[in-house]
């Protein structure tokens, strides 16, 4: 669409519809701006007539907290913050992109995909992705984008995983006509960060992102996990979820993250398995002595915890279609306790008296205790970061006063779950 032709279309009737289910009513006119924004900076840098936009959203886990990289279960959701792109082919064999938000320009070529010295940053994550599309028997091809995001940065929501996934759908509405689903985006998101970060990522992330909604996932079998849309309007129950940044901590947390999954597996091997989806709770407790002495305690306590959080989901996921907000509120505090008493992931030992998350969870169940309403866990990989409250709408302002006295102004932000994923915007207007 030209250039003039997208910044009225984006603010015809079509527009303001679909604006309202990815931001709420409230946001409409300030994406309108937002949007349009981008176009203009788009066109200045690069000049192109025919434009296309794009917009893919972080995400908030509600539950399965370390459960995906042993092929269990979560319950995810997409988020009112997004990443959007304005793009346009190139007809060459470069790949032009500009972060307005992080303040980066580069160029790939599609002919040296290979990965730098130091496997970090935004380049090798797009050559990763790049060379994860090839590898996949899909097609690339050469384009300019122009690319926004109010994704929370190291805050738990995926900033990096909804940038990869708006990627994934450029790439896939210019070169591939769309045939695409989203377990293929979320394997080459994947992909990305296990070969080109070096880091032990699962599908969690890049799946939440681009399906869109409210989902739970089974990743027992990961090459094709089983995602299934719940239908369940958080509004309509007068509750927010808030996720409050608790501040990064200090401490190198590479060794924490991967001891997890290393530990849950430790388990499994004493089975003769690769993860704990391949075992049960019963075969760990009536063989606990043995399984202690060859894997260690918080080994054993981890796994617990990847048993019980399945349970978890499933009745959480059960709870919302029966409508018992209630029960499914209890689910959220005991996944919450189950992570900070057996998952133990909620500060480092290497840093034990930093202890962000733990602070923030305890001010928000004296918070809770006081009221009688709501729940609230860690949220995401843990360590440090960010904790997840779900309060009733008449409590939001209270404990984001009562929060962010405690651990700073601007620390708290109300969310809400979007029905979409990662999607061509133009699409899904024509679609509507």
């Amino acid at each position: 669409m030209k250039v003039c032709d997208t910044i009225q279309m984006l603010e015809s009737e079509k527009s303001r519809k679909l604006m309202t289910a990815l931001y709420g009513e409230a946001a409409v006119d300030a994406n309108i701006e937002r949007y349009q924004n981008l176009v203009k900076s788009f066109q200045k840098k690069f000049a192109e007539e025919d434009v296309t936009l794009f917009s893919s959203p972080g995400r908030t886990e509600i539950s399965g907290n370390h459960t995906d990289h042993n092929h269990g279960k979560v319950l995810a959701g997409s988020i009112n913050l997004d990443c959007v792109g304005v793009a346009a082919k190139n007809n060459s064999s470069k790949v032009h992109i500009i972060s307005e938000t992080f303040n980066q320009s580069f160029i790939i070529d599609l002919n040296d995909l290979s990965p730098s010295d130091k496997k970090a940053g935004t380049i090798d994550l797009v050559k990763g992705l790049l060379q994860g599309f090839k590898e996949s028997g899909y097609e690339v091809g050469g384009f300019n984008a122009y690319i926004t995001s109010n994704v929370i940065s190291a805050a738990g929501v995926s900033s990096s995983a909804s940038f990869e996934m708006l990627l994934c759908s450029i790439l896939n509405t210019f070169f591939n006509e769309g045939r695409m689903d989203t377990v293929a985006y979320a394997h080459i998101g994947k992909y990305s960060e296990n070969v080109y970060w070096d880091k032990a990522s699962g599908l969690l992330d890049q799946m939440a992102c681009a399906v869109g909604g409210l989902i739970t996932i089974d990743f027992l079998e990961p090459a094709s996990p089983v995602v299934e849309k719940i239908d369940f309007d958080f509004s309509s129950q007068n509750h927010s979820l808030i996720i409050v940044n608790t501040g990064k901590g200090h401490a190198d947390l590479s060794a924490d993250y991967s001891s997890v999954p290393i530990e849950m597996k430790k388990v499994a091997e004493f089975f003769g398995k690769e993860v704990c989806a391949e075992i049960t709770e019963d075969e760990v407790i009536g063989n606990l002595a043995e399984v202690r002495e060859y894997a260690g305690d918080r080994s054993v306590l981890r796994a617990l915890h990847f048993f019980e959080e399945n349970k978890r989901v499933e009745a959480e996921v059960k709870a919302l279609k029966e409508g018992r907000f209630s029960d499914f509120l209890n689910n959220i505090t005991a996944s919450g306790n189950s992570s900070w008493k057996w998952l133990q992931n909620c500060f480092t030992n290497s840093a034990y008296q930093e202890q962000g998350i733990t602070v923030a969870l305890a001010l928000t169940e004296l918070f809770i205790a006081g009221k009688q309403r709501g729940a609230c866990r860690v949220h995401g990989g843990g360590f440090a970061g960010v904790i997840m409250a779900m309060l009733p709408n008449d409590l939001v302002e209270e404990y984001v006063a009562y929060i962010e006295k405690a651990l700073g102004e601007g620390n708290a932000y109300r969310m809400s779950i979007r029905p979409y994923g990662a999607i061509c915007f133009d699409t899904v207007m024509e679609e509507q």
